[in-house]
């Protein structure tokens, strides 16, 4: 089962991501990104692709430029995600055949980012956009288009998400923080999954 999920492990260092990224498979969470103003990003990223990449889509955070998103293709990931809505950046991800994933927060930037490629949108802040801004920019998308909240999303409020169209959630600090120990992960990735799949199987 593919959840719609994106674990977000900002702050990650390098000899911790791959033993966090294993249990966040684990749980049942398999696309996990690493913003590039962690340490030392693309070290992280590739490491986790030696570990899970055979059952995992792995990806980068935070991304910015064009020069970025072909330094991350080179350490095996395969999507990327920014948090505005950068046309160059998109054109970029899709001719390296990654999938994309960037920041919307109004009409025109979604319309745009799909017309130049966007696999989905990334709806942020979401907390800031809310609920009403949601249900708002949904009557409007196409048919089919992938909405993800990050930034306002958490377990406690995933169905208020779901009935406002919500596809599916990027979850940052409510899954990982910067010196958490893998048990201490896997806890909140297994919270989070129950919480999804309550909300999207029940």
């Amino acid at each position: 089962m593919m959840r719609h999920l994106i674990a977000i492990l900002r702050g990650v260092e390098p000899q911790a991501a791959a033993a966090i990224a294993e249990v966040l498979v684990t749980a049942g969470i398999t696309r996990i990104e690493v913003p590039l103003n962690s340490p030392d990003p693309l070290t992280s990223i590739r490491n986790m692709v030696g570990a899970v990449g055979d059952c995992a889509e792995l990806g980068a955070g935070t991304v910015l430029t064009t020069k970025q998103v072909a330094a991350v293709k080179e350490t095996g990931a395969t999507f990327i995600v920014s948090p505005n809505c950068d046309l160059q950046v998109i054109r970029c991800t899709k001719t390296l055949r990654m999938k994309s994933f960037p920041g919307v927060f109004t009409p025109s930037e979604c319309f745009a980012a799909l017309k130049t490629g966007a696999d989905a949108l990334k709806l942020f802040p979401a907390g800031m956009a809310g609920i009403e801004g949601l249900k708002a920019i949904r009557a409007v998308l196409p048919e089919g288009t992938l909405v993800y909240a990050v930034g306002g999303a958490r377990p406690s409020n995933f169905a208020d998400w779901a009935a406002a169209s919500a596809d599916g959630f990027g979850l940052g600090s409510a899954l990982y923080k910067p010196g958490m120990s893998p048990r201490e992960v896997a806890n909140r990735a297994a919270a989070v999954v129950t919480a999804y799949d309550g909300v999207f199987d029940g």
